[in-house]
């Protein structure tokens, strides 16, 4: 059984790291799904693809390097607080590296009240680069 469709994908862009400065640039890019899981079991399954990719989130440095970090931005129109997962991602309209590759897939998507367009729009984009995609 398929747990998800891709409905989209940006193109990945390379970002100045966040949080811990002294390591090397990040890659980001921005999916939309279709699911049928919820919010929680979704973000369990985001966390077993890490592991695949040896994440090991316990022996991590916060903002430190890391081989995947998949956040789970949005889902639907759903607000929660849980000790696992806030919905919207609250940190996202601070973080030009997320909200670049979403305005290209879903730049008219509106998150708690503000179109991601507009929040773009208040951010700096500076050291944010498109990288070429596949010929």
């Amino acid at each position: 059984m398929t747990q998800a469709a891709l409905l989209a994908r940006s193109s990945d862009y390379a970002t100045p790291p966040w949080g811990e400065a002294q390591q090397a640039r990040f890659v980001n890019a921005c999916i939309e799904i279709e699911t049928g899981l919820d919010p929680h079991a979704l973000l369990f399954i985001l966390h077993k693809i890490e592991a695949r990719f040896s994440r090991d989130r316990t022996r991590e440095t916060r903002w430190g390097p890391r081989t995947l970090d998949l956040d789970l931005i949005a889902y639907d129109d759903v607000s929660m607080q849980t000790p696992e997962l806030t919905l919207p991602h609250p940190m996202a309209f601070e973080r030009a590296f997320v909200l670049v590759p979403l305005a290209e897939i879903a730049p008219d998507r509106v998150i708690a009240g503000r179109s991601v367009k507009s929040a773009l729009a208040q951010l700096s984009t500076e050291g944010i680069e498109r990288l070429p995609g596949p010929d």
